[in-house]
């Protein structure tokens, strides 16, 4: 496997063991940071790399910053040219896992705005442990974030202090990760990646009001769901014991792709098996992403 050897802060290639940021930074000491894990897919027949869905991942960066009111933004062409440069200094055989980066990298009190930095690191990624065999998810005693409070739909790092404690508290308790709630006792999410389960052939998410990541892969699989059988994903509120009755469940995200969960608070999900439609929905991702369907061309940026 490849491996990174230059990472670029604020338009520069520099060393990649050699990045540096001041420990009293804002993006340090308060956080001041928003996020985008984006993927780069080696496509073989071409030897080029296939962004997915760029476009979506610079607008939700974009309304991040916004939401922080940084003094500054970067635009998507600028961001296109600083990946492409990047990713090729690199030189990876083989899919790429760029960690974008924008934070507040000077010091000052707690609504400093600027200066406005970033990092962007290309890195190797290999496919989660449990693509194949499934997640064993236990509810979390820890609510997911309010709205309100610390808004879960942009990629803020903040926000992934709260994720952190349901992960730690699931791998203490003997599971593979967590599933969160809301405070109101619904469905969120899980701390890496989006929720879908399978309930009477249907396939249903929570909502956008459900304390969720705005998630491109969520939408991607409730656009290729629609498309490939017909009928719309029921995005609702989903209440805990409903998790009981599903017949197939999965995550999803950018980082986790596709993952199957077999078993919700130790009890089987369905047969306690990866479901038939969440092999086909992952098979069509993958075959999606990479170019191997020519569909959704304008979600694959070529470089």
């Amino acid at each position: 496997m490849w491996t990174p050897k230059l990472l670029m802060m604020n338009g520069e290639l520099v060393p990649f063991a050699d990045a540096r940021l001041h420990p009293l930074s804002l993006a340090v000491t308060y956080a001041t940071t928003v996020f985008e894990g984006v993927r780069a897919y080696h496509v073989e027949k071409t030897g080029q790399f296939a962004l997915f869905r760029l476009d979506e991942h610079m607008r939700r960066l974009q309304v991040g910053m916004k939401l922080l009111r940084m003094d500054r933004s970067y635009d998507t062409q600028y961001m296109l040219e600083s990946l492409t440069k990047l990713i090729r200094a690199n030189e990876p055989d083989s899919d790429v896992y760029v960690r974008l980066l924008v934070y507040v990298e000077g010091t000052g009190l707690m609504a400093t705005t600027g200066p406005v930095g970033f990092t962007a690191a290309a890195m190797p990624r290999e496919q989660p442990k449990f693509a194949e065999t499934g997640m064993s998810l236990g509810v979390s005693s820890w609510h997911r974030l309010d709205d309100n409070a610390s808004p879960p739909r942009i990629k803020s790092t903040a926000n992934y202090h709260n994720a952190r404690l349901a992960a730690l508290q699931a791998k203490s308790d003997g599971y593979d990760g967590a599933l969160m709630l809301t405070a109101g006792g619904k469905v969120s999410e899980s701390p890496i990646a989006c929720f879908f389960m399978v309930r009477d052939g249907q396939l249903i998410t929570p909502s956008k009001s459900s304390g969720i990541l705005e998630s491109i892969t969520r939408d991607t699989i409730i656009t290729r769901y629609r498309e490939l059988t017909g009928k719309q994903v029921e995005e609702r509120v989903i209440d805990r014991s409903e998790l009981y009755f599903a017949d197939e469940a999965f995550l999803c995200g950018t980082g986790q792709e596709i993952i199957p969960v077999v078993k919700i608070d130790r009890f089987a999900v369905g047969d306690g098996a990866v479901g038939p439609l969440t092999r086909k929905l992952s098979q069509d991702y993958f075959d999606l992403v990479r170019g191997i369907n020519a569909e959704h061309s304008e979600w694959r940026t070529l470089i």
